[in-house]
């Protein structure tokens, strides 16, 4: 075969992180096996894995994205992928999310010294985490605890807990699980008690506007990976992200899932410190398991559940917008 009539090898972009290049290979093996095609990794250095500071103090977690959507728009790679939790809910000029692969586990992971749980921690433990959520979370349910700032990929996280500076970490079971990490989860949160950030478990494959569409080799392949059940779940739980205009590390949780033909989400806003909370749950009944009609029900229950929240004044507990 000429070098003129060779398959074009598909490069994928991905963040330079152990947990990042091990979900992206799991991507990419699954676009060589639907395209026949070779398929390569392309590593892109982000502000967000070289600062120390904390998330907040950078914007969040979409400092994540931005280098990875620079490399994408400059056709240094063909496709990237995102934590979807990472990727800020609005739209970015030239670019759209091809594929949305089957969801990983979406809840959060306790990961503490001695196989200790939430309730077993001695009075005042030492917990790390970088997510106001999730520190939001903690206190609501052990107002004792001193929640420690937390940076660093996740071997430096459960580091911490080994070498006794930290007594327990929270991390994303989804990640853990990747990296073959299971064994240091000494307690899972269920979705019901600790809902996670808007996306947690899931992927986002990003391409170019018009890449996810037509005949060619990429198009089909997103087709082949996209799971349009977590594409619907993933689109409600951003939507009530975008519908409180709130940011991805704003102390929000929401879960959504398909069950039985019912569409379910419910989502919780917290005070940053714990003290209070509000919820909001709603269904709907989609027409068809397509992907159409899974989306206009996703729409519908989160248009739903972001007016109620906002009515019960979740724009005064946290700094979310969306006030009226």
């Amino acid at each position: 075969m000429s070098a003129a009539s060779a398959p074009r090898i598909l490069r994928v972009g991905t963040r330079g992180s152990a947990l990042a290049v091990a979900q992206t290979t799991v991507v990419a093996n699954a676009i060589a096996k639907a395209t026949g095609q070779d398929v390569e990794l392309v590593t892109v250095t982000t502000h967000g894995d070289t600062s120390r500071e904390s998330l907040a103090s950078l914007g969040g977690t979409g400092v994540f994205a931005s280098a990875l959507r620079d490399a994408l728009l400059a056709s240094e790679c063909d496709l990237i992928v995102h934590s979807l939790k990472d990727l800020p809910t609005g739209a970015h000029p030239g670019l759209v999310i091809g594929a949305t692969p089957r969801r990983a586990d979406a809840r959060d992971a306790l990961c503490a010294r001695d196989g200790l749980t939430l309730e077993t921690l001695p009075v005042g433990a030492r917990v790390g985490t970088g997510s106001p959520r999730r520190v939001a979370q903690l206190l609501s349910r052990r107002p004792d605890l001193q929640v420690v700032d937390l940076r660093g990929n996740v071997d430096t996280r459960l580091g911490r807990v080994v070498d006794g500076d930290l007594d327990a970490v929270v991390l994303a079971a989804a990640g853990l699980e990747r990296l073959g990490r299971g064994d240091a989860i000494t307690e899972y949160f269920s979705l019901s008690d600790a809902p996670t950030a808007p996306g947690q478990g899931a992927l986002a494959i990003e391409v170019r506007s018009g890449d996810e569409r037509g005949s060619g080799a990429l198009a089909k392949a997103l087709a082949v990976v996209n799971h349009v059940t977590t594409h619907a779940s993933v689109t409600a739980e951003r939507a009530v992200l975008a519908g409180l205009e709130a940011g991805c590390a704003a102390p929000i949780g929401a879960h959504a899932q398909v069950d039985d033909g019912l569409f379910f989400l419910t989502a919780t806003v917290y005070r940053p410190d714990g003290t209070e909370q509000l919820s909001s749950s709603h269904a709907a009944t989609p027409d068809g398991m397509n992907a159409r009609d899974l989306d206009v029900a996703a729409q519908d229950v989160a248009a739903r559940v972001v007016a109620e929240l906002l009515d019960l004044g979740a724009a005064d507990l946290a700094p979310v917008g969306g006030a009226r």
